[in-house]
């Protein structure tokens, strides 16, 4: 059975990262992120067709997630070798090219196993979102079939509810009343 993540602190990891103009190797903690938001986001594989088309509005929208003193790192089961080869790739050669925040090889898949979003037959990640608060908690989660792509704004506005302080109603936006 699948245990509750949301509402607990976050599973700790430590992956090898990409630079997102592809530069530069590195290392990554979830102690790195306290006293931030953080919105990890897990992705299927490098070079495929959904996973670029989040990548790049995730990276699109990083000025808005830096405003709300959020980090972004996005993860799959992929080497950093093949995260490098993806973001020096041109778009239109169905690479990255240069983004706003690093890349995660979970090359072990300890971590999507951690997080619950390994398909282990496969050895690869579902879509699997997360927010995670300053102090470590994990506040949300959404994991997606690998065909759909999530939402940039449902993510921004998920974020902002979060910091608002308050319960927050169906479809709260930034602006409306907490309950």
């Amino acid at each position: 059975m699948a245990e509750r993540l949301v509402g607990r602190q976050a599973p700790d990891f430590t992956m090898e990262t990409v630079t997102g103009d592809g530069k530069d190797f590195g290392k990554v903690s979830l102690t790195d992120y306290k006293g931030k938001w953080l919105v990890l986001f897990f992705y299927p594989l490098d070079f495929t067709f959904v996973c670029p088309t989040e990548i790049t509005a995730l990276s699109d929208a990083y000025d808005q997630f830096k405003a709300l003193d959020a980090e972004v790192l996005g993860a799959s089961t992929d080497s950093i070798h093949s995260h490098k080869a993806w973001l020096t790739t041109p778009r239109d050669y169905n690479g990255l090219g240069n983004i706003n925040f690093p890349l995660a090889s979970d090359i072990t898949k300890k971590v999507a196993s951690d997080y619950g979003i390994l398909i282990e037959e496969e050895g690869i990640a579902l879509r699997g979102l997360f927010i995670i608060d300053p102090e470590g908690e994990l506040k949300y989660q959404v994991v997606n079939h690998n065909d759909v792509g999530r939402s940039v704004e449902e993510t921004i506005r998920v974020l902002q509810a979060l910091q608002s302080g308050g319960l927050c109603a169906m479809n709260w936006k930034p602006g409306d009343k907490n309950l």
